[in-house]
C-alpha cells in the first residue's frame, strides 16, 4: 500500500504508507538504494539481502525507504511485491540523477544510484541513507573524465550517505580529493583509515573520525545550520570477520579492470561488470562481505538517524 503525502511538492513522488505514518511522526527513516538489487546481486540473494537490510534497519528502530522507479513513479519505501518484482527484473534502468526523469517519463522500471537515492531522500524529507560503497574517480579518469554524479551529488544534497568507503575498483585518492574539494566531509567511524569497500583500510588517512552515532548527528545538526549544504559521507568500514584484505584484493581488481578496460566497457556499466567478475574471482567471496558490509551500514544508519530524528524533536519548541 501507498500514499502520496500532500506536504511534498513533488507528484512523482509516492511514499509507502509505512514511511508516509514515520514521516508525519517524526520518527527516524533511513533511504536505501535500488541498485544494489537489480545490478549489484543475482537473485535471489538480492531480495534476501534486501529484506535483511531493512529487517536490520527496523532492529535499531528506523523504518527502512528502499527507493525505486516504478509505473512512472519514485516509490520511496516498497511492498514485498515491488522488491520481488524489482529483484526478478531483467532489464531494470540504472539510473543516476541524469536517467531518472527518462525513467519516469517513459515509466520504466529503475533502480536507483546513490546519486539518484540521495536526490530522492532529499525530495522526500529523508536526511540519512545506507548503501555500499560510493562510486567515486574511475581510474585513468585524466583520460576518460569518467567521474561517479555520486560526487558531485554529495557536494549538493543534503543526505548523510554511510558507506564502506568508495569502491575499491576506482582512484581513491582521487575521489578523495575532488570529495574534499566539492567541501563534502568525510568521516570514518570508528577508524582513522579510509576503508575500501571490501577491505577495513585503503592505506589512505580518513579526513575526520568520529566513534559514536550521537556525534555524528550532532555533526549533521551543526552543517544543517548553514545555507546551501551538501552531504556528508560517513565512511565505516566492513566487519573484521568479514573484511577480505586490501593486499588480497589488490590483483583481483586490477585484473577485473583490465578486462572492463579490455571489452570497451565504460561509464554506469563498468561498476557491475567489475562486481561480477570479482565475484567470480573470488570464488563468491566478494559477495558474503558484500552483504555484511551492507547489513553493517545499514545498522549504523539507523542508529545515526534515530539521534538525528531525537535531536529534532528536542530542537522542536
Amino acid at each position: 500500500m501507498s500514499t502520496r503525502l500532500s506536504s511534498l511538492p513533488n507528484s512523482q513522488i509516492v511514499l509507502s504508507a509505512e514511511v508516509a505514518d514515520a514521516r508525519a511522526a517524526g520518527q527516524a527513516v533511513v533511504a536505501l538504494e535500488s541498485t544494489i538489487i537489480t545490478h549489484g546481486m543475482p537473485w535471489p540473494k538480492n531480495a534476501e539481502t534486501a529484506r535483511q537490510v531493512e529487517a536490520d534497519i527496523r532492529a535499531q528502530g528506523a523504518v527502512p525507504a528502499t527507493i525505486a522507479a516504478l509505473d512512472g513513479k519514485l516509490h520511496v519505501g516498497l511492498s514485498d511485491g515491488e522488491m520481488e518484482l524489482l529483484a526478478e527484473a531483467k532489464t531494470a534502468m540504472k539510473c543516476s540523477r541524469a536517467d531518472l526523469a527518462f525513467a519516469l517519463a517513459t515509466r520504466r522500471t529503475g533502480s536507483t544510484t546513490v546519486a539518484a537515492t540521495m536526490m530522492a531522500a532529499d525530495a522526500a524529507g529523508i536526511s540519512v541513507f545506507a548503501t555500499g560503497g560510493i562510486g567515486g574517480v574511475h581510474r585513468g579518469a585524466q583520460e576518460s573524465f569518467d567521474i561517479s554524479a555520486d560526487l558531485e551529488e554529495l557536494a549538493r544534497t543534503p543526505v548523510c550517505v554511510v558507506a564502506a568507503g568508495a569502491k575499491a575498483l576506482l582512484d581513491l585518492p582521487k575521489t578523495l580529493e575532488v570529495l574534499e574539494t566539492r567541501g563534502v566531509p568525510v568521516v570514518a567511524y570508528g577508524t582513522d583509515d579510509f576503508p575500501a569497500f571490501w577491505s577495513r583500510s585503503s592505506g589512505l588517512p580518513a579526513p575526520y573520525r568520529l566513534d559514536t552515532p550521537e556525534e555524528i548527528a550532532e555533526l549533521l545538526a551543526v552543517r544543517r545550520s548553514f545555507p546551501g549544504h551538501g552531504g556528508v559521507l560517513v565512511a565505516n568500514p566492513v566487519p573484521e570477520s568479514a573484511e577480505i584484505p586490501a593486499a588480497e584484493m589488490a590483483g583481483i581488481i586490477d585484473a577485473a579492470v583490465a578486462e572492463a578496460a579490455k571489452r570497451g566497457i565504460s561509464g554506469k556499466d563498468v561498476t557491475p561488470f567489475v562486481l561480477a567478475l570479482v565475484y567470480e574471482m573470488t570464488g563468491g567471496r566478494s559477495l558474503d562481505t558484500n552483504i555484511a558490509l551492507v547489513r553493517n551500514n545499514a545498522r549504523l544508519a539507523a542508529r545515526i538517524a534515530v539521534c538525528d530524528a531525537r535531536a529534532g524533536m528536542d530542537a522542536t519548541p
